[in-house]
């Protein structure tokens, strides 16, 4: 706690990458599993308790050693209702911690390989969308999230069946990007799906230069033609394609605290926030896999103030390249500058 927890609490706050699959507490977890009788790895002794499995969370080794547990959570996911009840979760919780705009990651092919029908998950996320926005206010945007340790004749069979739905046409899905494992696939192996998606009008990321080095990045850029670069920690590694993106405006969708727990930093503090902000690169600071990375969005700002010390005017220059940033319409950018102006003019005097 410091004098800067109340500010960072109040700081309307826009979330850009969090998986929702992510924020699936263990406590949910073990409930979906004995309601759906699924059965969970005996033979690990995480499993054995909710108390166990949090504390294996906080010793991932790396991003794969993360991804097991992550798609052993997802087994337990199965109807319309297990989605409703994920989603809106997340949105309580991102509700408390002051998010007033989230663009949320879902991973249809996770379900679809073992068999359920990636209406169910849709079905159930924009229902929890929808009672999110009545009870607290709180708009989102969907993005389906190609998993790159799969080919990319499956990502076009995914991206076809929401095509064929209307998800993209009717805005239930706003954007796509690619996520799971990065080192060894690189986002050209994905170029033809996203010149399908840009040609259609649709927003494009890509979690890039999170363990891959920062040809990830400008190969996402150059041959992907995606509009923000997820984690993105790496482009400190190329001074002239940093200057490039900040140029551009192209928004990094940081992730401090999922940095440090899978291993890509020791801390928070070895970020390049400081970096990023000396030189006018627009980042937002997010969750990630909050359920698996030990904190919500209000989590993650509270380790930033205390790595770097940000001044009330740095933090609003997050905040606004955050709504800036973001895939909502201008009329809803513009509430929210304004929301972000009163908080900075409330907290005026925090030294």
């Amino acid at each position: 706690m410091s004098n800067f927890t109340p500010f960072l609490a109040a700081l309307p706050k826009c979330e850009h990458h969090l998986h929702i699959e992510g924020s699936l507490s263990p406590a949910t977890l073990f409930k979906l599993a004995k309601s759906n009788n699924i059965a969970l790895p005996a033979d690990d002794p995480a499993f054995q308790s909710i108390e166990t499995l949090q504390a294996r969370y906080e010793r991932f080794t790396s991003l794969d050693d993360f991804l097991g547990y992550y798609y052993i959570g997802m087994r337990t996911l199965l109807t319309v209702s297990d989605f409703e009840t994920l989603g809106y979760e997340y949105f309580q919780k991102a509700h408390a911690d002051g998010v007033h705009h989230a663009e949320i990651f879902f991973d249809p092919q996770a379900h679809t390989e073992r068999g359920v029908a990636y209406n169910t998950v849709v079905e159930g996320l924009t229902a929890a969308q929808r009672r999110a926005e009545a009870d607290f206010g709180v708009t989102s945007k969907l993005i389906l999230c190609f998993l790159r340790h799969m080919t990319a004749d499956e990502a076009g069979k995914t991206y076809q069946e929401a095509s064929a739905l209307g998800h993209f046409s009717d805005g239930t899905v706003a954007g796509i990007g690619l996520d799971s494992s990065e080192v060894g696939n690189p986002p050209e192996i994905f170029r033809e799906v996203y010149m399908s998606a840009k040609d259609a009008g649709l927003r494009r990321t890509a979690h890039a230069g999170e363990e891959g080095d920062s040809t990830y990045i400008s190969r996402a850029l150059d041959l992907c033609h995606v509009e923000r670069i997820d984690h993105g920690i790496h482009l400190v590694d190329d001074m002239e394609l940093l200057k490039r993106v900040a140029a551009n405006k192209t928004l990094i969708t940081m992730c401090p605290l999922s940095n440090v727990r899978l291993r890509c930093v020791t801390k928070v503090a070895e970020l390049p926030i400081r970096t990023f902000l000396d030189n006018g690169v627009r980042f937002s600071i997010n969750s990630d896999d909050p359920a698996y990375f030990g904190g919500y969005i209000l989590d993650n700002y509270l380790a930033v103030q205390d790595a770097f010390t940000l001044n009330v005017a740095e933090w609003k220059s997050i905040a606004v390249a955050a709504i800036e940033g973001s895939w909502c319409e201008d009329d809803r950018k513009a509430v929210l500058l304004k929301k972000v102006d009163e908080c900075v003019e409330q907290f005026a005097d925090l030294q």
